[in-house]
């Protein structure tokens, strides 16, 4: 799929583009939504059937949840909408999850009473459920009006640049737009340098970066010291910002090219003095969903201290399972509901006042938070961690170094603030433009040569 995808954006997406353009407005959004079905069915023809399933049982529910809405039948408004998230999380958990309930209950059980089907995971089935969650929860708050176009619900569902892997775009900031939009030459241009920008970080840096986490992996854990053991988790925790991050501008950026803006994924994460900042600053929009449509639902934070923590146990505890089908991932989401819980408690105040030591806490702990996440089965992740706090010391380390060391610079260098604000004085200038243009030439180069290539979020 990650070959099919780059196949679509380097030779179907000019001629997709060209056609957008040329069509009058009222034909974009039929073009924008057959484009879409190209790009998705491309790698997983499949599963088209479920995107066409969710369009069209979320907007015959909109229609109905609407029409109850108008004759004030509140119960079968209710019970339509109750309807309609069981058959989204339904789809969500039986695609994405039947497997591990599946083999974790013969585990129990001790022996194999259920085959588990060996379901290949849809592409992006996490990101566009919650999509179209949020046009359904809005309906039934009376927050969005029904949309009585399949096609505008549709093309809102499908719409390419993020629908494998976010940003997380709720129907309510878009509605107006999948209407009514206009497309300018400097929309174009700002389109043009975000998508750039945001390819540069995927196949400049994070391609590059993850090649060492890669290495280690085939090295075998239990071979690596304590400071290489680090430099790879320094590793993976780079190359997964600059993927996912790389990722949601390209997505940004092709937005503007459509007439869309969508909102910013992150803000510089790793410059974070908590773990509570840290995750506001990133993948912003997953954690708003989580926050509008799941803490505040069950209350936040204004039912008690108590009521509060189980509130937050229960986010974290699906933030993790939401991630993946794995107890590594439930451990990484309870391991940020611990730590955040502490920060609320009172450790918050401290590291409000020692913001040197705030840094280097938050660093470390979203370093180790990066191994739990990486490393699925937990007999591997016992021996990676055995080795990072095991004080033998290899020299393995200086090859590792010699051949990742500028690299490791350079992504350390670009998850600060310090590039973007150099970036703003010359983007938009005459030299800003020939260093876009050589940096897709380098991108291109390297993608037509390169046999390494992930898309991490893809999985999800």
């Amino acid at each position: 799929m990650v070959f099919s995808s780059l196949l679509f954006l380097f030779w179907f997406m000019p001629i997709f583009f060209v056609l957008y353009y040329l069509v009058p407005y009222s034909a974009k959004n039929t073009v924008l939504f057959i484009g879409s079905i190209v790009f998705y069915g491309w790698g997983e023809p499949k599963y088209l059937l479920l995107i066409f399933a969710s369009i069209l049982v979320n907007y015959l529910s909109g229609l109905i949840i609407e029409r109850c809405q108008l004759s004030e039948n509140i119960a079968a408004k209710r019970t339509a909408f109750v309807l309609t998230l069981c058959f989204d999380i339904g789809m969500l958990l039986f695609f994405k999850y039947a497997d591990f309930f599946v083999t974790n209950l013969n585990a129990v059980l001790g022996r194999e009473l259920i085959f588990p089907p060996r379901l290949t995971l849809p592409l992006g089935i996490s990101f566009y459920t919650f999509q179209i969650m949020s046009y359904v929860i809005d309906l039934y708050r009376g927050r969005v009006k029904a949309e009585h176009s399949i096609l505008n619900l549709g093309t809102y569902l499908v719409m390419f640049p993020q629908l494998i892997a976010g940003p997380i775009v709720v129907y309510s900031q878009v509605n107006r737009e999948l209407k009514e939009r206009s497309i300018t030459l400097s929309q174009i241009g700002d389109g043009l340098r975000v998508f750039i920008l945001g390819l540069s970080s995927k196949v400049l840096i994070a391609n590059n970066i993850g090649q060492l986490w890669e290495e280690l992996s085939e090295l075998g854990y239990e071979n690596i010291s304590m400071p290489l053991a680090w430099l790879g988790a320094v590793a993976f925790t780079l190359q997964i910002f600059f993927d996912f991050n790389g990722y949601s501008l390209m997505a940004i950026g092709l937005g503007k090219l459509l007439g869309f803006e969508f909102p910013a994924n992150f803000d510089f994460p790793y410059i974070s003095i908590s773990i509570s900042e840290f995750w506001r600053r990133w993948h912003m929009t997953l954690g708003a969903w989580f926050r509008e449509y799941l803490y505040i639902p069950l209350g936040g934070n204004r039912r008690g201290r108590i009521r509060t923590y189980v509130n937050l146990f229960i986010v974290w505890f699906v933030t993790g399972f939401w991630h993946g089908a794995g107890w590594n991932f439930v451990l990484w989401g309870l391991y940020f509901f611990v730590l955040i819980a502490l920060e609320r408690l009172f450790l918050g105040s401290f590291l409000a006042k020692h913001r040197a030591f705030a840094h280097i806490y938050t660093l470390f702990f979203v370093v180790v938070s990066w191994v739990i996440f990486s490393i699925t089965d937990f007999s591997g992740l016992g021996v990676y961690f055995s080795r990072m706090f095991s004080f033998y010391f290899g020299e393995e380390i200086w090859y590792y170094l010699g051949n990742y060391g500028v690299i490791l610079c350079v992504g350390l260098l670009f998850s600060t603030p310090f590039c973007k604000e150099a970036y703003h004085r010359v983007g938009t200038k005459p030299f800003g433009q020939l260093l876009h243009i050589g940096l897709l030439v380098l991108c291109v180069a390297y993608l037509a040569d390169a046999s390494f290539n992930p898309f991490l979020y893809f999985r999800f």
